[in-house]
């Protein structure tokens, strides 16, 4: 008998994601395709990669969000199939769309999917067939005077919000009737310049919440789990800074009812692949606010305190396997925190850092996991994100994940750019973030008052 032919997955991404890709694809026995522009020519993951592609010069758009130069990258490397990763094209419908019309197989949920959730009007609706509670709001608005109707039915303090959005783009608060006329046409203009939609929706403002979570996936026969939740409350302009799993201090009976309503709405939409299921949390009540259509950031805590490989599981999925476990398998062992260190100035008002590497010591340990796609000598540039590493670490309980992130801070050593890694240590030192439970306004709060 002849031997199964091997997968081939070219990598649409770049940095640590990139580098996780890979490695999820070699465990797992395929072989992984890396691409890089210009500026990432001798980066790390196209080393580790089986195969790379040139796709452009720097510039994302140029590069990285060039569709065409990504499937002729795929076509030209013999791929089977393409991971998004995050950023960029992950939550491109079109990008979806046009990878299976390629005749290749996204490692994702459908083009359709990404568009129905990735529409944060359409997602609320969904979420309310589903049995989910939703954040009190509106439809889509289209101008200031329709928004200055549904204004009177959602009441002040509101956001004002892109359907379209994500990332913390296109969000504005508005807390007065007189405040509305302005704040509709700087969303719709940032909206439209983000996400070529200005579609807008109101929401209440719930103030004092937590931002919590839910990692799902689900395959392509009718299997939807949940890996628990993750609490990432820690945000500066809506930006996450760190974040933990599980949710430290959330009752048992709240963990339920919101991991089961995110279960619930993925197979509302027959959802296929890793997605993350967003909530707010204010006292015993949780709302929906979105979903993002792919893996995230922070996946790595839900990998520490559940002993899985969810990249490895993106992958299976997408060949057509059913899920490696059941509900019943998934348990929590443990507390893990991720820190995301960025090249990037807190006390320049978080200002961006490119430059050469010229040191970087990783720290090791029980319990220490650094996800990183650069190494001693590699180029922090200015075309891309500043995330330098992400490093995560496990203990048996919060006190020893926090204890051991101490110390793996401590050590964590980079030189030749700023970083955030000494927030982060003053960040963990204090009183209100070791009591567990602190919301999603606590950062800024913490930062322009007294302490």
């Amino acid at each position: 008998m002849s031997a199964a032919p091997t997968r081939r997955v070219l990598v649409a991404n770049r940095g640590e994601i990139a580098v996780r890709v890979i490695r999820a694809a070699h465990t797992c026995g395929w072989e992984a395709v890396a691409v890089h522009s210009d500026a990432d020519a001798d980066s790390r993951w196209v080393v580790l990669a089986d195969d790379a592609r040139r796709i452009g010069p720097s510039p994302a758009r140029r590069s990285y969000l060039d569709i065409d130069a990504v499937l002729e990258a795929a076509r030209d490397s013999g791929c089977t199939h393409v991971h998004p990763g995050y950023g960029f094209l992950a939550e491109r419908p079109e990008f979806a769309r046009r990878v299976t019309e390629a005749g290749l197989t996204y490692v994702g949920p459908s083009a359709e999917v990404i568009e129905s959730m990735g529409d944060k009007a359409a997602a609320r609706r969904t979420a309310e067939q589903a049995g989910v509670p939703v954040v009190p709001g509106s439809g889509v608005v289209a101008d200031a005077a329709a928004a200055r109707a549904a204004a009177a039915d959602v009441g002040f303090p509101l956001l004002i919000k892109a359907a379209a959005g994500g990332g913390g783009r296109g969000i504005r608060v508005v807390r007065t009737d007189d405040e509305l006329d302005d704040a509709v046409a700087t969303a719709q203009a940032e909206a439209s310049a983000s996400f070529g939609d200005g579609s807008l929706y109101l929401e209440r403002c719930i103030e004092n919440a937590r931002h919590i979570e839910v990692q799902v996936v689900g395959d392509t026969h009718g299997n939807v789990v949940h890996f628990f939740e993750r609490d990432c409350s820690v945000q500066r302009r809506r930006q996450k800074l760190l974040e933990e799993a599980p949710a430290p201090g959330l009752a048992a009976t709240l963990r339920d009812e919101i991991t089961s309503a995110a279960v619930r709405l993925a197979a509302e939409v027959g959802y296929q692949g890793a997605g993350t299921v967003e909530f707010l949390v204010e006292g015993q009540a949780f709302y929906f606010i979105e979903m993002n259509t792919r893996i995230q950031v922070e996946h790595p805590i839900t990998e520490m305190v559940t002993n899985t490989d969810l990249v490895a599981e993106q992958l299976r999925v997408a060949a057509g396997e059913p899920l490696s476990v059941t509900q019943d398998d998934i348990t929590l062992s443990g507390a893990a925190v991720e820190f995301r260190i960025n090249a990037e100035d807190p006390e320049q008002d978080f200002f961006p850092s490119p430059g050469e590497l010229v040191r970087f010591d990783s720290p090791n340990g029980p319990g220490v996991r650094v996800d990183s796609g650069f190494v001693a000598g590699g180029q922090i540039v200015p075309y891309y994100d500043s995330l330098v590493a992400k490093v995560v670490v496990h203990g048996r309980d919060r006190d020893e994940a926090l204890a051991r992130a101490e110390q793996a801070l401590t050590e964590f050593t980079v030189e030749g750019v700023v970083t955030t890694r000494d927030l982060h240590l003053s960040l963990i030192a204090d009183e209100a973030f070791r009591a567990g439970g602190v919301t999603t306004t606590w950062f800024e709060e913490r930062s322009t008052g007294p302490r």
